[in-house]
């Protein structure tokens, strides 16, 4: 589903926030990138959404290459691709259907369908008692659901996560983990999920990267790379979550 192929990324002042990484995701799973602040997990995301192009290499999204895209090609690709953040990204003057209801109404969806829509992934979520609310009303955990409905509001083939359980309880990120994962069985969703928690991978996770300062020292299955870490990256995240 989504492929770097060498994939490298320099920023002017000559910081390589990726050098050379190439990995696959595969259609239908749960991708788990993991490392410490300043790792580069932040610029993959942002260059698989096409948000940034890299210095070099490739980057496919379901065969499409993201540099030889056009605007509108990019565009069309970014209404496949849902986005929930750390800090939710919620409007707080609209509540919480206008907010699930925005992408759609950048969209052009009609009113009638939009309200059929909003109310169905409110239903998903367990929100549906609160659409009229606004945001500082909500717990965090209540805001980040609100933020996974906005994200599949288009119907989107893959959902990037971007620390999105770094602000929550144990208790909260549980939930939402255990929300992801339903999604992923249920929607076929292709998930990519970036944070530094390694108990966040372990729960839900079936394939995971490891970055170290723009590279890649260890991917594959969950429990391989867990179980046979033997690059100071790995065994310093798995000392953490000791």
């Amino acid at each position: 589903m989504i492929a770097l192929d060498r994939v490298s990324k320099f920023y002017p002042d000559g910081t390589a926030a990726l050098d050379a990484v190439s990995l696959e995701v595969p259609r239908g799973s749960v991708f788990g990138v993991i490392g410490r602040s300043g790792a580069g997990k932040s610029t993959l995301l942002r260059l698989i959404n096409g948000l940034e192009r890299p210095s070099a290499g490739e980057v496919r999204v379901d065969g499409i290459a993201l540099a030889q895209a056009d605007a509108r090609a990019l565009r069309r690709l970014r209404r496949r691709v849902g986005m929930i953040f750390q800090s939710f990204g919620l409007l707080a003057h609209r509540t919480v259907a206008a907010n699930v209801a925005l992408p759609l109404e950048l969209a052009g969806v009609a009113r009638d369908e939009r309200a059929a829509r909003v109310a169905a992934l409110l239903a998903r979520v367990g929100l549906s008692e609160r659409a009229d609310a606004y945001p500082a009303r909500l717990s965090g955990g209540q805001r980040q659901r609100v933020g996974i409905a906005r994200a599949l509001a288009t119907a989107p083939d893959i959902l990037l996560c971007d620390e999105a359980t770094s602000a929550l309880d144990p208790e909260t990120t549980r939930a939402v983990l255990a929300l992801l994962g339903e999604l992923n069985r249920e929607l076929g969703l292709t998930i990519v999920l970036i944070t530094h928690e390694m108990e966040v991978v372990r729960a839900v996770c079936d394939r995971v990267a490891v970055l170290d300062r723009g590279r890649l020292v260890e991917s594959g299955a969950v429990d391989t790379v867990f179980a046979d870490a033997r690059l100071a990256a790995t065994l310093a995240l798995l000392g953490d979550a000791a």
